[in-house]
């Protein structure tokens, strides 16, 4: 582990410089334990692919006191086998207007629609941080078979909810955005929220696993949300 200021109020934490599922769950371990502490001068946090970011009140705490603080909590490999996570199951109705992509990622694959359905709801995917707008996740794990470049010329506008491929990555658009992932379905979950507490649904080290609904389903899963009863499901994870 290596810390560098940034900024005035900054303080990087680089724990390797390699996407890695392991160091993920390490970065997930080392920042719940930090915040667990409630320190008053730590004003923000945020995890990436292989770093994290801290910021801080200059007005209560100076850099090197800061600095000696964040490595004492650095017990990765004592922790390892106490990582507790959870899979976030999210419903996804496939193709046709809620997946205009999903022929061309076929296609390009040599693969059925129903081969790219049954290929993306197999694998279980981390979240290894969130970005590029607020709530995306950015996740791991998507099969071989499914890697498709991105659009040559992005949309100005990707519905929420929009179930996407890029490249060895796939995400789900949390709000309306422009983009250029290849739509292959969409959730009527609600991936960002400014009135839910906390507004992001997902979080870095969840994984998550996509399942199929239809389009009856989808509308029944909306009606649930505006009505304020549906129930995510979530399971626990002990890695």
């Amino acid at each position: 582990m290596n810390i560098f200021p940034s900024g005035d109020k900054g303080i990087l934490i680089k724990f390797g410089d390699h996407i890695d599922e392991r160091l993920n769950l390490i970065i997930k371990n080392y920042v719940e334990k930090i915040k667990e502490e409630n320190f008053p001068w730590i004003e923000e946090i945020v995890p990436s692919f292989t770093d994290v970011m801290v910021l801080y009140s200059c007005e209560h705490i100076r850099y090197f006191e800061a600095k000696r603080i964040l490595m004492s909590y650095f017990e990765v490999e004592e922790r390892m086998s106490k990582i507790e996570t959870r899979i976030v199951n999210i419903p996804v109705l496939y193709g046709e207007d809620y997946g205009i992509d999903i022929i061309d990622v076929a296609s390009m694959n040599g693969l059925s629609v129903r081969d790219v359905i049954n290929i993306h709801t197999e694998s279980r995917y981390l979240v290894y941080m969130l970005g590029f707008t607020p709530g995306f996740p950015y996740l791991g794990g998507l099969d071989e078979r499914l890697h498709t470049p991105r659009l040559k010329t992005p949309r100005k506008v990707i519905q929420a909810g929009s179930v996407a491929i890029g490249g060895e990555q796939t995400g789900v658009y949390p709000i309306d955005s422009p983009g250029g992932w290849r739509i292959i379905g969409r959730t009527p979950l609600k991936l960002f929220d400014m009135d839910r507490e906390p507004p992001a649904l997902l979080r870095q080290g969840d994984y998550i696993q996509f399942f199929e609904i239809n389009a009856v389903e989808f509308e029944e899963i909306e009606k649930q949300l505006q009505e304020g009863c549906y129930e995510l499901e979530v399971e626990e994870l002990r890695i």
